[in-house]
This record gives structure tokens, C-alpha cells and sequence, in this order.
């Protein structure tokens, strides 16, 4: 398929899990990548992994100036954004009456004020027409014992999502966000839960959820890349969920 063929596509956090499986699915689809992370190393790998010219650009969200240095070198080297996947995040999973300051701070640093100010500076390097999409959460929407931090974060991209739809729809930009459900990627292996836990934490989660397995990022990607098309041209503003139901049923 070449639906994004020509078009310019920058994934934040494109160095692993869904962000990488999205990164990989616009290229095939045709899109010239820029991929953004904090760390070297998994920018490498990823740059194997998706091959093909990619560009990699270390860049840590939560820093404004990186952000900047971002975009400067999208513009430089590939040219205007068509499509732009806020997808950056981190995840830490604690009890509200446990949940310390260092683990607030972190998650809305990264996970809010990143994507707030890439939007932001973002719009000046879109073009008319473009297509943002926010990687937000079923738990944006759903109470989740022991994610009250976490799930307010991306309670708030989904407000985001939302202002900016309005605010950019007179130059064409649709603005939407995928709400993935369970999803086996290394963000599980950050959360700061041990081993036990973690298990026990994954168990307790297939149950719930109607399918009765974890997604894939690869299918988180299907929805990125719907949404970045000419097929999603009459959408925005909305949140689709990739949830093996759990937010729904």
C-alpha cells in the first residue's frame, strides 16, 4: 500500500513498542519517517528495525529546546509534516495514597507538557491538511485502581485532543487520538512493579478484557495509520479505541 506516499510523518517515542510498530507501518504505507526518543541505543536498533532511510533524532519531550531541535532538523532534512504521532509516554503505576511526587512529576512532564508544547510547536511545520494523533489510553475514561496518575495524563490529551480540533481545523489539520487497551510492549517492564507483581498485575488484566489477550502494537499501528489517511479525511476530534473491548463491554 502507498496511501501516505510523498507525505512526511514524525513519531515521538518511535525508538520502541507502539511508537516503533507505527513508525514502521507509515513508512510501509509510503511516509518519509522522523523518529524521536530519549535514549541512543533503542534509536539505533529501531533505525535497523524499520530500515529504509529513517530519521533518527534523540530528543527528551519534557525538554522544550529538544523539542525545537526536533522540528528544525524535520524541516531541514525532510521538509514539511503531514502527519505527526504524539506518542511519547511513560507509565508508572502506584495507589493515589502512594503515588510520590518524583512519579507525578515524571508522567506529566512527559506525557502531557511533551505533548502539549510538540503540538504547539509542531503547528508552524504542518502542513495545510495534515493529521496529529495522540496515543492516549482506555484509562482516560475508565477508573483503573492503581493508575490515578497515569490515567489523568491521558484524561488530559484526550481534552487536548479535542481544543486543538477546534482551534486547527480552519487550515485542514485533523486532530485525533487511538486509545490502546492492554498492549504487550516494554512499557510494562518500566513501571516500577516487581516481577510478582507485574505477573500477577497482566493476569488480572486479560480477565478483564473481552478477548482475553493483550494487543499488539502492530494493531495500535493499523489505527495510527488509518487516522494519519485520506480515508479518515472526515474525522476529527474522536478517540478510537484499540481495546479488546474493555473500555467498551
Amino acid at each position: 500500500m502507498s496511501t501516505l506516499e510523498g507525505k512526511v510523518a514524525v513519531v515521538t517515542g518511535g525508538n520502541s513498542g507502539i511508537g516503533l510498530a507505527a513508525a514502521k507501518r507509515l513508512q510501509e504505507d509510503g511516509a518519509k519517517v522522523a523518529i524521536a526518543g530519549r535514549s541512543k541505543k533503542t534509536l539505533g536498533e529501531a533505525v535497523k528495525t524499520i530500515g529504509n532511510g529513517v530519521l533518527a533524532i534523540q530528543a527528551d519531550v519534557a525538554q522544550l529546546a529538544d523539542i525545537d531541535k526536533l522540528f528544525a532538523e524535520v524541516s531541514a532534512k525532510l521538509g514539511k509534516i503531514d502527519v505527526l504521532f504524539v506518542n511519547a509516554g511513560v507509565a508508572k503505576f502506584a495507589p493515589l495514597a502512594d503515588t510520590s511526587e518524583g512519579a507525578y512529576d515524571e508522567m506529566f512532564d512527559i506525557n502531557i507538557k511533551g505533548a502539549y508544547f510538540t503540538i504547539q510547536k509542531a503547528i508552524p511545520f504542518l502542513n495545510d491538511g495534515a493529521s496529529i494523533i495522540l496515543n492516549t489510553s482506555v484509562v482516560d475514561s475508565k477508573g483503573t485502581v492503581g493508575a490515578s496518575a497515569y490515567a489523568a495524563t491521558k484524561a488530559a490529551l484526550r481534552s487536548l485532543a479535542r481544543t486543538a480540533a477546534a482551534e486547527l481545523v480552519g487550515r485542514g489539520i485533523r486532530v485525533n487520538t487511538v486509545a490502546p487497551g492492554p498492549i504487550e510492549t516494554p512499557i510494562f517492564g518500566k513501571t516500577g512493579l516487581p516481577k510478582e507483581a507485574l505477573d500477577q498485575f497482566a493476569k488480572d488484566i486479560v480477565s478483564k478484557v473481552p478477548m482475553q489477550r493483550f494487543g499488539s502494537p502492530e494493531e495500535v499501528a493499523g489505527a495510527v495509520a488509518f487516522l494519519a489517511s485520506h480515508d479518515a479525511s472526515y474525522i476529527t476530534g474522536v478517540e478510537i479505541n484499540v481495546d479488546g473491548g474493555i473500555g467498551q463491554v
